[in-house]
């Protein structure tokens, strides 16, 4: 049995969590059978270990503040005739310990050990401090 892995990636135009969220309940952002789905450019090569239990880790104005387990990895034909990768995730967003990401393009491989740790059941729901004082505070270790 393949090992898991998972990706990260930066959820570009994001203010915060909520507003990823938001953006996965419009229609745009969801595959035919109503799952948020992200469309990349790259098919992960490493696809077995991302379908054996993988998260995408969202970094949100440089912080990863949440992840979503991915269900499955669709191929998509976009306007231009190119074949893309479509990471289709469960619905919801599972937030994680404030951890400080630099930025880089497209998304990269997160071992699990890596991965940051899921907030406790008491703190999914909490209001999320604003991402700027996330990330200095994480800088300097307090998450």
């Amino acid at each position: 049995m393949a090992s898991a892995v998972n990706l990260v990636k930066l959820s570009v135009g994001t203010e915060d969590v909520a507003g990823l969220a938001k953006w996965q309940a419009t229609k745009r952002a969801q595959t035919d059978d109503g799952l948020p789905r992200h469309i990349t450019r790259m098919w992960p090569k490493r696809e077995s270990e991302i379908l054996n239990g993988g998260s995408i880790y969202w970094v949100i104005k440089g912080v990863i503040l949440c992840r979503q387990p991915i269900l499955r990895l669709d191929e998509y034909l976009s306007a231009d005739g190119i074949r893309r990768c479509a990471i289709v995730g469960k619905p919801g967003l599972i937030r994680v310990e404030a951890t400080p990401k630099r930025p880089f393009q497209g998304w990269r491989y997160l071992p699990m050990s890596d991965a940051p740790r899921d907030l406790p059941e008491g703190r999914q729901d909490e209001e999320a401090l604003p991402p700027e004082l996330t990330k200095a505070l994480a800088d300097i270790g307090v998450r």
